[in-house]
């Protein structure tokens, strides 16, 4: 058996949010430890660390997936986009207006993966109903919403309510 120490690493190159990185990792670093410990950033949370909670919802080709389930080995080459892409230039993102005006965050545990996967719907359906929402949320989990204004947030952003 080998060390921790031993572990052989890789060298991978991807893009996040816009900016072409390059680092070496160890064959079991996941997406979400390189984003949040070895590029410090820290919106994309780490959960349940079994990709049951969404917390870690990431954007890879403009596609959700759980940063925690993801090899940070597999995403060489690729495009991720985490919650620190949304606001530009100190504005924030239409989805990011809308969970405040509608009241879409308590805790803002899960907020980072809520827009992240309301992101890429909005990128596929641009005015989705709650139905289309819904469904798009349903692999990430709230404690304090019940989800009704994360859906009305969702909903008025796709609709032109909080354009950016």
């Amino acid at each position: 058996m080998r060390s921790p120490a031993a572990e052989e690493h890789s060298t991978v190159t991807l893009t996040v949010n816009g900016d072409r990185i390059t680092a070496a990792v160890p064959a079991s670093r996941t997406l979400l430890e390189l984003l949040r410990y070895d590029l410090a950033l820290t919106g994309t949370k780490q959960g349940c660390d079994s990709g049951e909670c969404g917390a870690c919802t990431v954007l890879v080709d403009g596609q959700p997936v759980l940063a925690c389930l993801t090899l940070a080995a597999a995403t060489e080459g690729r495009r991720v986009d985490t919650v620190e892409s949304l606001a530009r230039g100190g504005t924030l993102h239409r989805l990011q207006v809308a969970f405040v005006e509608h009241g879409a965050t308590q805790c803002g545990f899960c907020t980072p993966g809520m827009l992240m996967s309301a992101a890429a719907l909005l990128t596929r359906v641009a005015r989705p109903d709650r139905a289309q929402v819904r469904a798009a949320l349903s692999g990430n989990l709230c404690r304090c919403t019940g989800y009704t204004k994360i859906i009305d947030a969702v909903v008025a952003a796709g609709a032109g309510e909080h354009e950016e």
